[in-house]
C-alpha cells in the first residue's frame, strides 16, 4: 500500500464516523450549542469540513494562500456538504504523490512556522478529531444514543 492510500485511509477511518455523526443532526438542530459560548452545530460541522478540504488543497498545490481563503457555498443542507466535502477532500488527498508528502510548505503567515506536507496533513487529521469529539457531545445532547466507535476501519 503506497503512503498515499495508507493516509486516504486513515482519513477515511475518522472522516466516515465524522460524517455519521453529522447525519444525525436535524435541520432543527442546526443552531444547538450546548454552551453560550459553544460553536452552533451547523457551524461546527462546516468548520470541520471546510478545514480539511483547505488542508488538502494547500498540501496538494504547495500554495499556504489556499488555507486562507474562503469558501463561499451555497449548499445548506449538512448531509450532503459532508458528502461533497468528503469527496473532494478524498479526491485531492488521493492525487497527492511522495514528493508533495516531502514538500515542506512555508506556512510562517499562518502558523509562524515552515512545515513539511505530511506533518501538516497530521495536523489536519489532529483537527479532525478534535472536533469529531465535540461531535459527539453535541448529538448525545440532541437525544442521540446509537452513536459510533470514535473510529471505523475495513
Amino acid at each position: 500500500m503506497t503512503r498515499t492510500q495508507k493516509f486516504v485511509q486513515y482519513f477515511l477511518s475518522h472522516r466516515n464516523v465524522t460524517v455519521e455523526l453529522i447525519n444525525k443532526i436535524e435541520e432543527k438542530h442546526y443552531d444547538y450549542k450546548p454552551t453560550p459560548t459553544s460553536m452552533p452545530a451547523k457551524d461546527l460541522a462546516t468548520h470541520i469540513l471546510f478545514s480539511f478540504y483547505k488542508f488538502a488543497n494547500t498540501a496538494k498545490h504547495g500554495d499556504p494562500a489556499l488555507f486562507t481563503q474562503k469558501i463561499e457555498e451555497t449548499e445548506t443542507n449538512l448531509q450532503k456538504l459532508a458528502q461533497t466535502y468528503t469527496e473532494k477532500t478524498k479526491q485531492l488527498l488521493e492525487s497527492l504523490t511522495d514528493e508533495d508528502f516531502e514538500r515542506v510548505l512555508d506556512l510562517t503567515n499562518v502558523f509562524g512556522a515552515k512545515i513539511p506536507t505530511a506533518q501538516f496533513l497530521q495536523m489536519a487529521m489532529d483537527h479532525e478529531i478534535h472536533h469529531k469529539g465535540q461531535l459527539f457531545v453535541y448529538v448525545r445532547e440532541m437525544g442521540h444514543t446509537d452513536l459510533p466507535l470514535f473510529v471505523k476501519r475495513g
